[in-house]
C-alpha cells in the first residue's frame, strides 16, 4: 500500500503522488497541496499554501529533488468528532477533497461547459471535446473555424477543462498585440480564467524585483503576452528554454508557418515545452501541403508521415474547422447571429482634378496593351494607382518616396523620364483638398445616411490600406459631419501598425463602450484579423478596397461575427472614371466585393477562391495577370482551374477547405468509449460527445457550498469581512482579507485597480446579473471591466474558501459522522496516476468494517443521510482509538478492491495509447532526429498508462448512532 510518500520514492513508481487537498509536512511545516506535477530533472513539483500557524495562508513550490516532502500515512490517520450543527464541517470537507481532485484521464466529457458565462452552443464545445478525446496523446489542437464563430470561446472552454483536470496550472497566451486585452477580456469575464498581461517593459519591471538570475516567466501562472515581445528570441529564449507550461495557446497561428521566422523560432521554442497546445486561425493555410504540415508538426511530429501528401483524415484528431454556413453552425445559431446584409457598391464619380489623374496615369503609367510604361519596375504602376484609388493623400505620399528612392540613384540617364513623370503626378496632386475628392464627399454623405454625427450613437468602421489616408481623415472628417471643438477630436479615432499595442488596445476597447464619444473609428488592416468591433457597431465602410478576397472578408469580419444582434451593413467607396482606358474602382474592387459576397453565402468563406490562400499572394497573383491583360473574374476563374488541374492538389483543398470536424445537428461522437465508474464519479458510457461528465458533489450547487463555507470559515463575516447579501439579485459584496487579497495578484492589473478590488469584491451566481454588470461596463466610458464578476468553479474566491475550509482539518485528521449505516463505514479515496504524475483513475469509496467496498461514496452518504438537514446527536457507537484500529484493515480492502479492477479500468486509456503508437510504428523518417523524436514519442505514449500502487486516503469515518434501531451489517 501507498503509506507514506517522500523524496525518495523512485520516479514512475506510483509513490511519489501528491494530490490536490492532501496536506503534507516539508521543513517542519504543514502545507496543503494544490497542484503537483513531475519535472524531468527535479522530481516532482508541488505547489503549497500553508496550514500550520507559522506559514497559514503563505504560498509555496517544492520539489522532491530539493527538499523530503513527507505525505501523511493514512494508516496514522487521527480519527476527531465533529462537533459542528449539522456535520457542516465534515460535509464541507468532503466537498472540498471532491472539489480539488483533479478529474482523471479517464474522464473525456467536459466538466464545467455548462457553468460559464456564455450560450450553450454544442458547437463551440466541440474544440474542447476533440482535445480531451484521447485521440491524441496530449490536449494538442488547431482550431481553423472561419472569421466570427467564437474561437476565443472554444479557447476558454478547453483552457477550463484542462485547469479541472490539473493541467491548466501553469498557461501561457500569445496573440497579437492589438488582441490582448480584448483575449485577456474574454477569459475573465466569460470563464473567471485569470491571465497577466506583460510587455517588454512589464518583463522588466519583473526583473528588477526578483532576483538576479530568476525567470521572469516563473512570476505569475498564467500570462498573456504579444508575440511581437515574444518573438524576440535573443532576449527571451534562455528563458523560455528554461521553462514548462501546462498549455499553451498561439493565436493567428498562421503567422507561424515561414520556417526561419522569428515567430517559427518562437513557436519551436515553445511546443516541446508545454502539455496542451492550442492554434488558432481563420486562415491556418497557405496553399502549401509542406508548411502547413509543419505546422501541424507542432502539434504530433508525427501525425502525417509525407508532407507533401496527406489529407484531412490524417489529422482529424488535431484539426477542427467550421463555417458560418456549416449544419451545427446554422442550425444552433438561429436567432442568435444576424446574417449579413450585401456589399453595397457607392459609386463617386470622379471630379475634374481627380479625372485629370486618371488621364496621366492612363496615358503614362498604365497605358494598355499596345503601351509601354514609363516605369521599369512592371509593378509601381500599380502601387501608384491603389494609392489613388485610396486617397490624393497617399498618392502624394508614393510620389514622394519614389522620387526619393530614384533620386539616390546613380544612373540619371536611366531615371530621367520616370522622374519627370513623378513630378507632373506631384504637381498634379499637390493642391488637391477634400473639395477634391469625390470618395471624400461620398464618405459624408453615407456617414449621414447612416445616422453618424454629434447627437447621434451610431458609429461606424471606415477601413483603408494607407495610414496617409487615414492620418488625413481624421483631420477633415469630423468638421465635415459637424463636430466642433473637443467632439471633433474625440469623435474619430485612428488605428494602425505604426501604434504600439498600449494604443492600439486602447482604440479597440474605446470603440466597445457604448458611452465613449468615439463614434468613428478609421483602421488599416490591423484591425482585420482577430479584433473584434461588434460590440456596439453594425456598419462598415471600406474607404479603400483590398485587391484581396481575404482581406475583404477579413475586414467584413470585425462585425460579421457571433453575438451581434444587428445585421451587418457593408458598404465601399467606388471612384469611377469616365477616363478611356482608365483603370478605376469598377475595374478591380468592385468585382472583387461581388466575388466575396457569392463565395461566403455559397461557401462560408473566400479562402479557397483563388487557391492562394494568403491575402499578400492573392493581390500579387491578381496585378500580375492585370499587367498580362486579365480581367478579375479571368484571374480568379484561371487559377482556381490552375488548382483544379492538379488532382492531388484539388483534393487537398477539398479536404481542409471545406468543414472538418463538423458535425450534423443532434449528431454526437460516440466514438471514444469512456470507462464506466473510472471517471471522477459513475459515469454514463459514452464517448468524449455524449452529454457532460458526472462528477460528484455532495452540495446541490457550488452557490450553497460557498454560503455554507462563509458560515464555517467566517461566522461573523457581516463584521469581519463587511459582507452584505442581496438576497433578491444574488449580489454578494464583501472587504477580501489579506489572504484574499494576495491571491488577486493573479488578477488582470487593470481590472484590479480600476475596480478597486482590494477595497472591495462584488461577485454573484445569477447569471442574469453579471451578463447585465458586463453590459454595463460596455456601455460605460470608464471600463469596460464589470464591476460584478460570475462566480464560477475556477473563481479565485471559490478556489479561496475551498483552501479555507481545507485547513481547517489538522495536519493526519480525518472526522467521524454519526450517520444512518449499519457498521462503522470508511470513506477512503483512491488515485492510481501515471509516471507523470497524473490521475488516470479516480475511485470513492466507502470501505465497512466487515471489508465491504462500496465505490461510490457520494451515493453512499445520500443513503446513510447525510446533508444539511441532518442532526449533530453528539454521540458515537465506539471510540475514536477503536475505529482507528480498523484503519489499516479498511485501507488493505480498498486497495485489493481497486487492484481487482484495474486492468478494466484501464483499458480505455490503453486503446488510444496503444492506436497511436501503432500509427508511430507506420511513421518513417529517413533523418537520426527523426528515429530520436520517434523514440521519445513511443516514451512518452507509455508514461500516460496506470503505474504504481494507489495513493490511499481515508477522508472521514461513518459510524451508526449507538441510541438508533440496529441495522444489519452488510456482507463482503
Amino acid at each position: 500500500m501507498t503509506a507514506q510518500q517522500s523524496s525518495t520514492a523512485p520516479v514512475g513508481s506510483g509513490e511519489d503522488q501528491f494530490p490536490a487537498g492532501a496536506q503534507v509536512f516539508v521543513r517542519d511545516e504543514v502545507w496543503l497541496v494544490r497542484n503537483s506535477v513531475r519535472t524531468e530533472h527535479d522530481g516532482a513539483k508541488v505547489d503549497v499554501v500553508g496550514v500550520s500557524d507559522f506559514v497559514r495562508d503563505q504560498e509555496a513550490v517544492f520539489f522532491t529533488g530539493l527538499d523530503t516532502i513527507e505525505l501523511i500515512d493514512p494508516r496514522r490517520t487521527k480519527l476527531v468528532r465533529d462537533e459542528s450543527s449539522n456535520f457542516r464541517r465534515s460535509r464541507l470537507f468532503l466537498e472540498a477533497v471532491l472539489r480539488k481532485t483533479a478529474l482523471p484521464q479517464s474522464e473525456r466529457r467536459l466538466a464545467l461547459a455548462d457553468s460559464f458565462l456564455l450560450d450553450s452552443l454544442p458547437y463551440q464545445r466541440r474544440p474542447a471535446e476533440l482535445a480531451l478525446s484521447g485521440r491524441n496523446l496530449r490536449p494538442r489542437l488547431l482550431i481553423a473555424d472561419v472569421v466570427g464563430l467564437g474561437k476565443t470561446l472554444e479557447i476558454g472552454l478547453t483552457l477550463a477543462e484542462l485547469i479541472r483536470r490539473g493541467r491548466g496550472e501553469r498557461i501561457l497566451v500569445v496573440t497579437p498585440q492589438h488582441v490582448l486585452e480584448q483575449f485577456q477580456h474574454e477569459l475573465w469575464t466569460r470563464f473567471a480564467i485569470p491571465l497577466v498581461r506583460l510587455d517588454s517593459v512589464g518583463i522588466e519591471r519583473i526583473q528588477r524585483e526578483i532576483p538576479a538570475g530568476r525567470n521572469p516567466f516563473t512570476y505569475f501562472k498564467r500570462v498573456i503576452v504579444s508575440i511581437d515581445t515574444l518573438k524576440n528570441t535573443d532576449q527571451y529564449k534562455h528563458h523560455l528554454e528554461r521553462i514548462n507550461w501546462d498549455a499553451v495557446v498561439i493565436d493567428e497561428s498562421h503567422n507561424l508557418i515561414n520556417r526561419g521566422s522569428l515567430r517559427n523560432q518562437l513557436a519551436q521554442i515553445l511546443a516541446p515545452r508545454t502539455d496542451a497546445l492550442i492554434l488558432a486561425s481563420a486562415t491556418p493555410h497557405n496553399g502549401d501541403a509542406k508548411s502547413f504540415a509543419e505546422l501541424i508538426s507542432l502539434l504530433d511530429p508525427a501525425a502525417i508521415r509525407d508532407p507533401e501528401h496527406y489529407r484531412a483524415e490524417d489529422i482529424e484528431h488535431l484539426f477542427i474547422r467550421r463555417t458560418k454556413i456549416s449544419p451545427e453552425v446554422r442550425e444552433q445559431m438561429k436567432g442568435q447571429w444576424a446574417d449579413r446584409g450585401p456589399s453595397q457598391s457607392v459609386r463617386c464619380a470622379a471630379t475634374p482634378a481627380e479625372e485629370k489623374i486618371f488621364e496621366e496615369l492612363a496615358a503614362v503609367w498604365l497605358p494598355g496593351e499596345n503601351g509601354t510604361s514609363v516605369s521599369s519596375v512592371p509593378l509601381f504602376p500599380y502601387t501608384l494607382l491603389k494609392s489613388f484609388l485610396s486617397s490624393h493623400a497617399a498618392l502624394k505620399a508614393t510620389v514622394a518616396a519614389r522620387i526619393k528612392t530614384l533620386e539616390k540613384k546613380d544612373d540619371p540617364t536611366a531615371t530621367r523620364a520616370e522622374l519627370a513623370a513623378l513630378r507632373t503626378l506631384q504637381d498634379l496632386v499637390e493642391p488637391l483638398t477634400e473639395a477634391d475628392s469625390a470618395k471624400f464627399a461620398a464618405l459624408v454623405e453615407q456617414l449621414r445616411a447612416i445616422g453618424v454625427g454629434p447627437k447621434s450613437d451610431e458609429r461606424v468602421v471606415v477601413f483603408s490600406e494607407r495610414v496617409q489616408t487615414l492620418e488625413w481623415l481624421r483631420t477633415v472628417l469630423p468638421a465635415a459631419l459637424g463636430f466642433r471643438g473637443r467632439a471633433a477630436e474625440e469623435s474619430t479615432r485612428v488605428m494602425h501598425g505604426g501604434l504600439s499595442d498600449e494604443q492600439q488596445m486602447q482604440c479597440v476597447e474605446d470603440f466597445g463602450l457604448a458611452d465613449a464619444p468615439v463614434r468613428i473609428l478609421l483602421t488599416g488592416d490591423v484591425a482585420s484579423e482577430g479584433v473584434n468591433l461588434h460590440r456596439q457597431c453594425h456598419q462598415l465602410i471600406h474607404y479603400d478596397v483590398p485587391w484581396s478576397l481575404i482581406r475583404i472578408e477579413q475586414r467584413n469580419g470585425r462585425i460579421d461575427r457571433y453575438g451581434q444582434a444587428h445585421q451587418p451593413q457593408f458598404r465601399a467607396l467606388i471612384l469611377t472614371s469616365e477616363v478611356e482606358g482608365a483603370k478605376d474602382d469598377t475595374v478591380v474592387a468592385e468585382r472583387l466585393l461581388d466575388r466575396e459576397d457569392q463565395a461566403h453565402r455559397a461557401l462560408g468563406t473566400a479562402e479557397a477562391v483563388t487557391g492562394l490562400y494568403r491575402a499578400e499572394a492573392e493581390e500579387k497573383s491578381l496585378i500580375q495577370d492585370l499587367l498580362r491583360g486579365r480581367t478579375v473574374d479571368e484571374s480568379l476563374d484561371t487559377r482556381r482551374a490552375e488548382a483544379e488541374a492538379d488532382a492531388a492538389m484539388d483534393d487537398f483543398l477539398a479536404d481542409f477547405f471545406g468543414s472538418v470536424g463538423d458535425a450534423e445537428p443532434g449528431a454526437e461522437d460516440g466514438g471514444q468509449q469512456d470507462a464506466q465508474g473510472s471517471g471522477a464519479g459513475a459515469s454514463a458510457p459514452g464517448g468524449a460527445g455524449a452529454g457532460n461528465a458526472v462528477v460528484p458533489r455532495l452540495f446541490t450547487s457550488t452557490a450553497e457550498f460557498l454560503d455554507e463555507a462563509l458560515r464555517e470559515v467566517f461566522p461573523d463575516a457581516t463584521t469581519s469581512l463587511d459582507l452584505h447579501r442581496d438576497t433578491e439579485s444574488g449580489l454578494l459584496s464583501f472587504r477580501p482579507p489579506t489572504d484574499l487579497v494576495h491571491r488577486l495578484k493573479a488578477l488582470p492589473l487593470d481590472y484590479v485597480r480600476e475596480q478597486r478590488l482590494r477595497e472591495r469584491l462584488l461577485v454573484t451566481f445569477n447569471r442574469r446579473l453579471a451578463e447585465h454588470s458586463l453590459k454595463r461596463a460596455r456601455e460605460s466610458s470608464n471600463s469596460s471591466w464589470p464591476e460584478i464578476s460570475l462566480l464560477t468553479d475556477l473563481h479565485p474566491v471559490v478556489e479561496w474558501l475551498t483552501d479555507k475550509v481545507l485547513v481547517r482539518l489538522g495536519r493526519q485528521e480525518a472526522l467521524i459522522i454519526t450517520a444512518d449505516v449499519p457498521e462503522p463505514t470508511y470513506l477512503v479515496q483512491g488515485v492510481y496516476s501515471n509516471a507523470l504524475g497524473r490521475p488516470t483513475v479516480v475511485k470513492w469509496m466507502g470501505v465497512t468494517r466487515g471489508g465491504t467496498v462500496e465505490d461510490d461514496m457520494v451515493g453512499l452518504l445520500h443513503r446513510s443521510g447525510v446533508g444539511p438537514t441532518m442532526a449533530n446527536p453528539m454521540r458515537h457507537s465506539e471510540p475514536a482509538t477503536v475505529l482507528e484500529a480498523g484503519i489499516p484493515d479498511a485501507l488493505a480492502a480498498a486497495e485489493h478492491f481497486l487492484d481487482r479492477h484495474r486492468d478494466a479500468w484501464d483499458e480505455p486509456l490503453r486503446k488510444p495509447i496503444d492506436d497511436y503508437k501503432a500509427r508511430l510504428g507506420d511513421w518513417e523518417q529517413p533523418t537520426l532526429a527523426g528515429e530520436r523524436t520517434k523514440k521519445s514519442l513511443a516514451s512518452f505514449a507509455d508514461s500516460l498508462l496506470t503505474t504504481g500502487r494507489p495513493l490511499m486516503r481515508v477522508l472521514a469515518v461513518l459510524v451508526p448512532d449507538p441510541e438508533a434501531p440496529t441495522r444489519p451489517p452488510s456482507t463482503a
